[in-house]
């Protein structure tokens, strides 16, 4: 039985791997103009740093993480052993823990610095039920700032994240943007007990799920997709009517400033997204033709508590992130197709065996001014290296023979003409370059 890719993972083929890194570099060049810098952090972390950052309530951390572990320490493990908390460890279900860590490792914010602004691109891996839209294995884009809490932050992150789903074709009126705010550590409290008696009084109505969370954290009842439990959760408090003076300001101030930007949004109080550590602001943003259930593209909010939970200093922080899968479900549902991964610009065919050394060294010196160059490595009859030209979409074929060679020329086919013109060999790069 052939072996094929784990349930739950894709294989990116060549002409998605080239649309992935175009992807990227819009991001980095949207991201780039609001003073966005790469970082990349490992793909494996301490558990420790997921269940003190993320939550161990929640879903990602309780029912999703994937655990790494050597076979020594599994060994010991069977054996009835354990193993030291650094050395569990797990597969990143998110990349703002990580690069918080990171940050807090290296003091990227030191007292008095500007804000880090931080991108990040790469593998995500949870253990979900595989459905479209859904991966066990995804590709996310992020950013984080750490280091200011000013909602002027929050405004310009939603604004270049809209700008980047723009770029990349994704239409304004195609998008949904929701925001909310989560209160701080001086309202929430007393919004959850609210939240929790509200449930309490409902609990015999309530999915299994959702009486689990009522007793670890109520507010996660409102992201439950059990129909009765979305009804319940209707007319559950919400938490916009419960916030303190400052999360009240910091709010309307963001809520101003997305105005201003002419954005139209949502606000929808029941907006909790499904992790510990967001405060304040957070959003989604949706595809409104999306025909998959899974229609977020992203989204994201504040989080100033983070790196006071996983040991570091006080510092203010705001991510959000995209995932790169569902983007494309949203372009495709919109008729987007993949262009061709570009293969070569210029292909040296040799009419004979003994010229093959001249082909090869022309292959190099196209090479080195940058032109995707290919030639024969099966020594193929000349019919059939036009042919494999085709094929690796080849705009010119420069051909060389013995007879042009003693007259020290090159011919040069424009395979989309069927031109051919002869030039002498020591203008042959000029001329490649020139037709390209």
């Amino acid at each position: 039985m052939t072996i094929q890719a784990p349930e739950g993972t894709r294989d990116l083929l060549p002409d998605e791997a080239s649309y992935w890194d175009a992807f990227y570099s819009i991001a980095k060049d949207v991201f780039s103009k609001y003073g966005y810098i790469p970082i990349y952090t490992p793909q494996i972390e301490q558990t420790e740093l997921f269940v003190r950052g993320i939550g161990e309530a929640t879903d990602v951390v309780s029912k999703e993480m994937f655990t790494a572990i050597s076979g020594e320490n599994l060994k010991r493990l069977v054996e009835g052993g354990s193993i030291k908390a650094k050395s569990r460890l797990s597969l990143r279900p998110e990349g703002t823990a990580g690069v918080v860590r990171a940050v807090v490792q290296h003091d990227l914010v030191p007292q008095g610095a500007p804000p880090a602004k931080l991108m990040y691109a790469g593998p995500m891996f949870r253990a979900e039920r595989p459905q479209r839209g859904r991966q066990r294995q995804f590709n996310q884009i992020g950013i984080e700032c750490l280091g200011a809490d000013d909602p002027t932050i929050d405004a310009e992150a939603i604004i270049m994240l809209m700008s980047f789903y723009e770029r990349i074709g994704i239409e304004r009126d195609s998008m949904r943007l929701l925001v909310n705010s989560m209160g701080c550590e001086n309202c929430r409290p007393a919004y959850r007990d609210l939240v929790h008696a509200y449930l309490a009084e409902r609990e015999s109505e309530l999915c299994d799920t959702c009486k689990t969370r009522m007793e670890m954290n109520p507010l996660r009842a409102f992201d439950c997709k059990n129909e009765a439990c979305a009804a319940i959760m209707e007319s559950a408090p919400k938490i916009t009517d419960h916030l303190c003076e400052d999360c009240k300001e910091h709010y309307g101030q963001m809520f101003g400033l997305l105005k201003r930007a002419g954005l139209d949004f949502v606000e929808d109080p029941s907006l909790v997204r499904g992790l510990d550590y967001y405060t304040r602001t957070v959003f989604e943003v949706q595809a409104i033709s999306s025909q998959s259930a899974q229609n977020a593209i992203g989204g994201g909010g504040r989080y100033d508590k983070l790196t006071e939970e996983i040991g570091g200093r006080a510092t203010p922080g705001f991510g959000f992130a995209l995932g790169y899968e569902r983007c494309v479900l949203a372009l495709q549902d919109a008729g987007f197709q993949f262009a061709k991964a570009k293969k070569c610009d210029v292909f040296v065919a040799c009419a004979s065996p003994d010229v093959r050394m001249d082909a090869f060294d022309l292959v190099q010196q196209l090479r080195a001014i940058g032109r995707i160059a290919e030639m024969d490595h099966q020594s193929r009859s000349l019919k059939s290296q036009f042919k494999l030209a085709d094929k690796l979409d080849s705009r010119l074929v420069a051909i060389i023979g013995p007879d042009e060679l003693a007259q020290g020329l090159i011919k040069i086919r424009n395979m989309d003409s069927h031109e051919e013109r002869s030039v002498p060999i020591n203008e042959a790069l000029a001329a490649i370059d020139g037709e390209l």
